[in-house]
């Protein structure tokens, strides 16, 4: 794939492209092909892959061949064409902000499945809260509404239909809500490890809770650049 340096810190051996699909990859020195350093801004080549860009390499623009004669002047040349723009794949070739908060929710659950790199914004994550709790409750309302008709209710048994829906919906949401989490870490500049007080009962989700309410760090870090759509 094709895509652009953002920021790379030879020091630390750090950096993160925007690929020509929109998506930000990270990279280290050790993805690096051909040398140690890639300045900011330079179209490079490389392999995607789970929120890392692997095998990076820069794309040299071909200059003459050596000991080519320039080719002669036209008497008339004709008009030169207008250049068409060069292809960006910085923020301008990001894709849309999107207007809905649905959007942060479907996108959680498909490009960004299994994505705990990057910056995730506040409306992001609770657009995608938001929804979550939406959707846990339809397949919850599904589950009582099978388990009453079947009638396991009535017999005192285990709403199976309930329990397993729940169970389901829980397993198959938490990769994306546990990279949401790791992603809102990010954007206020603390390290996505955090993600574990959520294991400390009560106390630990309380100050996740804090964590999500605080607004964007207004600067570029090491995890990206300030998230696309914030107002600083």
């Amino acid at each position: 794939m094709r895509g652009e340096v953002l920021h790379y810190d030879e020091g630390q051996g750090f950096g993160f492209i925007t690929g020509a699909d929109g998506n930000r990859y990270t990279f280290t020195r050790e993805d690096l092909r051909r040398q140690t350093a890639v300045p900011k801004g330079a179209a490079v080549e490389f392999q995607p892959g789970g929120g890392q860009a692997r095998d990076v390499f820069t794309i040299e623009a071909a200059g003459p061949a050596a000991g080519a004669s320039p080719a002669p002047a036209q008497a008339n040349p004709a008009p030169a064409a207008v250049a068409s723009p060069a292809q960006h794949f910085g923020r301008a070739a990001e894709p849309a902000e999107p207007t809905d908060l649905w959007s942060y929710f479907w996108g959680g659950l498909t490009r960004n499945y299994f994505n705990f790199a990057g910056r995730a914004r506040r409306k992001e994550y609770w657009g995608y809260c938001l929804f979550w709790t939406i959707a846990l409750l339809v397949i919850v309302g599904i589950g009582v509404f099978t388990d009453a008709e079947i009638g396991n209710f009535d017999n005192a048994e285990v709403p199976a239909m309930t329990v397993g829906l729940f169970g389901l919906f829980l397993l198959a949401t938490f990769l994306p809500s546990l990279g949401m989490i790791v992603r809102r870490l990010h954007d206020l500049g603390l390290t996505g490890w955090l993600c574990l007080l959520i294991l400390i009962p009560t106390f630990g989700s309380l100050i996740i809770l804090v964590f999500a309410l605080i607004p964007t760090q207004g600067h570029e870090n090491q995890w990206g650049p300030v998230p696309a759509g914030v107002r600083l």
